[in-house]
């Protein structure tokens, strides 16, 4: 009589024992973004967290992989934190491939190069804002819900997410912006980008190429160059490159805040220094110094001069100017 009572218990735990085996594995689940994207020419990138809004459960990791050829970090700052260059990062942080997020502490990788990775957990639920260090207008979130909380997409959604902003941002056609500076005979534009925004946070598609890089000119005039990338900074840097942080070599501001630099030969070092497009007025924050966003050489001597930018020369970013007699 007690034999099928028995049989029916043990089939009952063995079942709990399965359910406690599988809410686990339910409770952290592993979810999969990207960093960056980029054309077959290197030229165009896509500098975001693809997708850069993704919704998980609390327990759950997020492993983030490059997919491009220029550098970025995956970053995630305390509230109110002061946001250091890319070289410092989190003072103190030691960067592993894995790390735990939970609002308390600063965390931060190294810039990571294709086909690397870096796995975050996330135990607690909240709203984590992500940064690159590197790229100024690349943020995202995290969005960790309770377990109670039932999640509003699968990963194969946020796998076509990524796709499409990826596409949205390398199709757009910016040449358009950069007519400006190429009506001039003798003006160059430094790279030209454009600043989306989502629900997530912000992406820019940066041009790293010099429009029109080879200019053909007389000894005696002068070349200049113009950044119209609004996130993005550029060099102009010929002869032997600087190291970090670039600063301007062999070169002086003129009246109207441009640098300015002489080459007479081609052993000449001469560099701007980081380029940038004026800076954004924020409400309620100070008025931002205008910067340098121009810079110029005037060539004594006939000869060919190849430069580059410091920053994107391994993306293809390179160009030279024949001196005439």
């Amino acid at each position: 009589m007690n034999a099928p009572y028995s049989v029916r218990f043990s089939s009952i735990r063995w079942m709990l024992a399965l359910v406690f085996l599988i809410l686990p594995m339910m409770a952290q689940a592993q979810w999969q973004a990207g960093l960056g994207a980029q054309s077959k020419s290197l030229g165009n990138q896509a500098l975001a967290f693809l997708p850069n809004e993704i919704w998980i459960h609390s327990g759950d990791s997020v492993t983030w992989t490059s997919h491009v050829d220029e550098i970025h970090t995956v970053s995630f700052l305390t509230a109110g934190q002061t946001r250091l260059p890319f070289q410092v990062g989190c003072p103190g942080f030691t960067v592993s491939g894995f790390a735990t997020v939970d609002g308390s502490t600063c965390v931060t990788t190294p810039p990571l190069v294709k086909e690397q990775t870096f796995t975050v957990n996330f135990p607690t639920a909240g709203n984590f804002k992500l940064v690159c260090l590197v790229h100024q207008n690349m943020t995202g979130v995290v969005h960790v819900l309770d377990l109670s909380q039932a999640l509003p997409h699968e990963q194969k959604f946020y796998d076509l997410q990524a796709a499409k902003e990826s596409n949205a941002l390398l199709s757009a056609d910016l040449h358009q912006h950069d007519m400006a500076d190429r009506s001039s005979k003798h003006g160059v534009t430094a790279g030209i980008g454009e600043v989306l925004a989502n629900g997530g946070g912000s992406q820019t598609l940066s041009v790293v190429r010099f429009m029109e890089p080879t200019k053909t000119i007389h000894a005696g005039e002068t070349v200049e160059w113009t950044n119209l990338d609004p996130a993005t900074p550029h060099t102009i840097t010929f002869g032997v490159e600087p190291p970090n942080p670039v600063p301007p070599v062999n070169a002086t501001l003129d009246p109207d805040g441009a640098l300015h630099g002489i080459i007479n030969s081609s052993a000449d070092n001469v560099a701007s220094g980081l380029i940038l497009a004026a800076p954004q007025d924020n409400l309620f924050l100070p008025t931002p110094p205008l910067g340098v966003t121009r810079f110029r050489i005037t060539f004594t001597h006939a000869g060919i001069f190849p430069y580059i930018c410091a920053l994107h020369d391994n993306l293809g970013m390179k160009g030279k100017v024949i001196v005439l007699p």
